[in-house]
């Protein structure tokens, strides 16, 4: 073999080496990208859940039945008599 065979064959598998090793570079670069949107895609999940069960606590907390309990656990609800009651609508009432 001539030296100019064996310079092609140098060239040409440093080439291939160079390819293969951007091919391995750009695949770590897509698995890390991936994973990060896995780890975005559990935070959304978890704020979600936290959410929904928060929402949950405002309406079991702000109920009617749970304010008057409340009230009248501290002894600051009066309760009505018959000629003090007046219908407005959409209240709570003890």
């Amino acid at each position: 073999m001539d030296a100019a065979t064996v310079g092609r064959a140098a060239v040409v598998f440093a080439v291939l080496l160079g390819a293969l090793g951007l091919v391995t570079w750009r695949q770590s670069r897509a698995l890390e990208s991936l994973a990060f949107l896995d780890e975005l895609h559990r935070r959304i999940a978890v704020a979600a859940a936290e959410r929904v069960e928060l929402e949950r606590d405002v309406l079991v907390l702000g109920s009617c039945a749970r304010v008057v309990l409340g009230a009248r656990g501290r002894h600051v609800v009066h309760v009505r008599q018959g000629d003090e009651v007046v219908e407005v609508g959409g209240g709570c009432s003890p």
